[in-house]
C-alpha cells in the first residue's frame, strides 16, 4: 500500500519531508533544505530508489538503539529512519518504506 510523503517548511525557512507509511506512521525523514525544489528532488530521489530494500543501510546508534538510511545511487543518504529499540522493528520500518514509497503521493504543506 501507498505511502505519503509531507514536505513542510521548518521555522528557519528550510525545506524537509517525511514519509508516512500506509499506517500513519513516519518511517522516513530528510535533511533539511534550503530551496523547495531541492527537497522535491529529495522526494522524487526517495521514490526512485526506496522501493529497492538494498539501499537501506542497518546502523546502531552508540547508545544501542538501531536505526537505517536511504541511499541513492551515488551513496548520499537522502533518509533516515527514528530510532528503533530492536533490530526486528528497524527491520519491519525498512520493509513499510520499501511497500510505501513506490505509488506515495506529496502533500505539500508549505503553503
Amino acid at each position: 500500500m501507498a505511502g505519503k510523503f509531507e514536505l513542510k517548511k521548518s521555522k528557519n525557512d528550510k525545506y524537509f519531508f517525511n514519509l508516512h507509511a500506509s499506517n500513519g506512521q513516519i518511517v522516513l525523514s530528510s535533511e533539511m533544505y534550503e530551496a523547495k525544489a531541492s527537497a522535491l528532488n529529495g522526494i522524487e530521489s526517495v521514490k526512485k530508489n526506496g522501493g529497492d530494500a538494498a539501499r537501506y543501510d542497518k546502523l546502531n546508534a552508540k547508545d544501542g538503539s538501531f536505526y537505517f538510511t536511504l541511499k541513492a545511487g551515488n551513496n548520499q543518504v537522502i533518509g533516515q529512519s527514528q530510532m528503533y529499540s530492536s533490530e526486528s522493528a528497524r527491520d519491519d520500518g525498512i520493509a513499510a518504506c520499501v511497500q510505501s514509497t513506490p505509488g506515495a503521493t506529496v502533500e505539500d504543506q508549505t503553503a
